[in-house]
């Protein structure tokens, strides 16, 4: 069954960069999550990904299935235009973009609004880092934080931690002195030298203080969780060590989006949106940057217990518009043959497919963020 022309809305992607920046990155360092100059210059050319996609990507541009071929066609067409196409080829209604990923290095919301309608997702801890950098204080820079999130700014749907990458998803309670003696000693520690938040207590607290302001507005929040870059330690990426907070009463009508498919932690994920009323799930990184029986899979284990309602389409996208497109194809092919085998299992019927198929790919996110119940 085809999925193709149902828009869809990408619910987690980041901007594209500028393209002088562009121009200094290696091609194959946008298919890979390592950053190690020996992984993206020859172990992410031999991943199934990116065998995989450079054909697909040679065959929608016309040209050789070989990167300097492709680059030459990019070249030829300039960033504005391949992004035209690309996105055209989607068949996006709307992207929502977390600009916290390399802040210096993109392209900004209203550029990428040329050619589809942007929403913008917060990403708490780069907020946080820059009033660190400016404010003395504690007391201040808690009420500036504060101030910038509630009320939400215009255009913001979501907020979005990194917590995950920079202490774990063990997210414990936090005094206030506890919080300001690490803001102090953070303030110490990086005087010198460009600031980076990796304190757990004051990560925790302010990702509390903001899960109190999501409730208030009943903002999603997203949390990256399972695989990333090695900045992350896996074995804190799994989403079971959320729970605390996910049985916290203050917390209980905050929309919790668990990212990534929560790779590895599939099962995991798909668990705890089964039994936590406020918990939801996509699949974006995983699909496409597995092989296609690993996406298959992952759709798979997240259907096993995740209500069909709380499962939601993502890109996860950054870097260059291919992305965006690859991640659309395969997302709808995907999609589109586990609900196929759903049926021959009984699961659903056919009847049931285009209504589940819609709500993944639009009406889950649409609901969640933006006509809110």
């Amino acid at each position: 069954m085809n999925l193709f022309d149902i828009p869809a809305i990408d619910q987690h992607a980041h901007n594209l960069l500028k393209p002088e920046v562009a121009a200094c990155s290696s091609y194959a360092a946008a298919f890979t999550e390592g950053y190690d100059p020996e992984i993206i210059n020859l172990h992410a050319r031999n991943t199934f990904f990116y065998r995989r996609s450079l054909r697909e990507i040679a065959a929608f541009l016309n040209c050789e299935p070989q990167e300097e071929a492709i680059l030459a066609r990019r070249e030829s067409l300039g960033l504005e235009q391949l992004t035209k196409l690309y996105l055209s080829a989607a068949n996006l209604e709307a992207i929502y973009l977390d600009d916290g990923l390399q802040p210096d290095s993109i392209l900004p919301l209203s550029w990428h609004e040329k050619f589809v309608p942007v929403k913008r997702i917060l990403r708490l801890e780069v907020l946080a880092e820059k009033l660190i950098a400016e404010i003395d204080d504690f007391d201040t820079f808690l009420e500036r934080f504060i101030s910038e999130i509630d009320p939400p700014p215009a255009g913001v749907v979501g907020f979005k931690s990194i917590a995950c990458y920079r202490s774990g998803l063990d997210i414990q309670p936090v005094s206030l002195a506890a919080a300001a003696c690490s803001f102090y000693d953070l303030k110490q520690q990086f005087e010198h030298q460009p600031l980076r938040l990796v304190n757990k207590h004051l990560i925790d607290f302010l990702l509390q203080q903001a899960l109190l302001v999501a409730a208030k507005y009943q903002l999603p929040v997203q949390f990256h969780t399972g695989y990333g870059d090695p900045d992350l330690d896996l074995r804190w990426a799994n989403p079971l060590y959320l729970r605390r907070l996910l049985e916290s009463p203050e917390y209980r009508h905050v929309p919790i989006v668990l990212l990534h498919a929560s790779y590895p932690y599939m099962r995991e994920a798909g668990y705890l949106a089964s039994v936590y009323p406020q918990v939801y799930l996509d699949f974006g990184l995983a699909v496409p940057f597995l092989s296609v029986s690993g996406m298959r899979a992952t759709l798979r284990q997240l259907l096993e217990l995740t209500p069909t309602s709380k499962l939601m389409y993502s890109s996860d996208a950054h870097s260059i518009p291919e992305l965006y497109y690859l991640a659309a194809k395969w997302s709808r092919q995907i999609l589109a043959e586990v609900l196929e085998e759903a049926i021959r299992d009984s699961d659903i019927t056919v009847s049931e497919f285009d209504g589940i198929a819609t709500g993944i790919l639009r009406e889950n996110a649409f609901s969640l963020y933006i006509n809110k119940k």
